[in-house]
């Protein structure tokens, strides 16, 4: 499959957000670019100028590309910021399992590609603002999610 990640507009695109349920505005959207049933994914995800993804833990290993825009990104342990930082187009990152944080689209939003590795298919847990659990999202979510 080819597909041209800075214009993304013929991707099949499933949004999040808003979402009532947080004191903060979530605004964002992935897309499905392919798996290989041995545990590997990869997504795109773009978020809206100043919204948030949903307040999650990783499960697995994962590197991530900014194409556009910029992203912030709050890291937390035991319930404490631990750190801040603006990541902006063009920079990667390689983040370990359990990393917990939450991240912001820019001024003018943000696009980042998103290469995952979960030999045992959990991906993430989305976390409420007291850090409890809310939902295990799995490579089999993603892949129903996106048949639809």
């Amino acid at each position: 499959m080819k597909v041209d990640l800075l214009d993304n507009s013929k991707l099949s695109w499933q949004d999040y957000g808003p979402d009532d349920r947080f004191n903060y505005p979530i605004g964002y959207g992935g897309a499905l670019l392919g798996h290989d049933g041995q545990g590997h994914i990869d997504l795109v995800y773009r978020w809206e100028p100043g919204k948030y993804c949903h307040f999650h833990r990783h499960l697995c290993e994962v590197r991530s590309t900014v194409l556009q825009g910029s992203l912030e990104v709050v890291t937390f342990e035991d319930g404490v910021e631990v750190s801040k930082i603006t990541r902006e187009a063009g920079s990667y990152s390689h983040m370990p399992e359990g990393d917990v944080h939450m991240e912001r689209g820019g001024p003018e939003g943000a696009t980042i590609l998103f290469n995952l590795y979960s030999p045992d298919g959990r991906l993430t847990q989305m976390l409420d603002e007291q850090g409890n659990v809310l939902k295990t999202v799995t490579i089999e979510n993603v892949l129903k999610q996106f048949a639809n």
